[in-house]
């Protein structure tokens, strides 16, 4: 019995554990307004559409590796779904993370040299912050760069691509504060 009556006050006089703090809630509604700033910014953008006046939207680089997953796409095995939104969105909030750090990315990289685009860093900053609540990694630089004369092309590549997934991601942010 002494042994027992010995753990028992040992258990009474160590500190109690201190329970993990829930996990951060989403601002879905600041997400909405954000991602709709981002998509006004990307309409007003004047793009070249003098690169290649003959084909150019037939035009397209290829990727490096085709079989990934690249440049990152919301997509239905995201779960980005309205009725899985509601019950769980940690997967959908990982692709949105992933593909707004693949944007932020391009818009360090080379290929923006020439032009910066300060109103769209920063709005898709403060979508960073937003969306990744300790969880993110700092922007990474693309490791080899581009070709200058290809410059003007991946821009309008670049561009466009942010403009699909801001599109989605907007429908994300727009359901989800609607809902919470």
């Amino acid at each position: 019995m002494a042994p027992r009556l010995c753990l028992c006050l040992l258990a009474l006089l160590l500190p109690a554990p201190v329970p993990a703090p829930p996990p951060p809630r989403t601002d879905w509604a600041a997400g909405r307004s954000l991602s709709r700033e981002l998509l006004r910014l990307l309409a007003a953008l004047e793009v070249p559409h003098h690169v290649l006046p003959c084909c150019q939207e037939e035009m397209r680089l290829e990727e490096e590796a085709p079989e990934e997953d690249w440049p990152p796409r919301i997509r239905c095995s995201d779960t980005c779904d309205p009725s899985t939104l509601d019950t769980n969105n940690t997967r959908c909030l990982r692709r949105i993370l992933q593909g707004l750090q693949h944007y932020r990315d391009l818009l360090d990289s080379d290929i923006f040299t020439a032009r910066r685009l300060p109103q769209l860093e920063t709005t898709l900053d403060q979508l960073l912050g937003l969306v990744q609540q300790g969880h993110g990694r700092p922007p990474r630089r693309p490791p080899t760069p581009s070709a200058t004369w290809a410059h003007q092309l991946l821009q309008h590549q670049a561009l466009e691509q942010l403009q699909s997934f801001a599109a989605v991601m907007s429908r994300v942010f727009t359901h989800s504060a609607s809902t919470h």
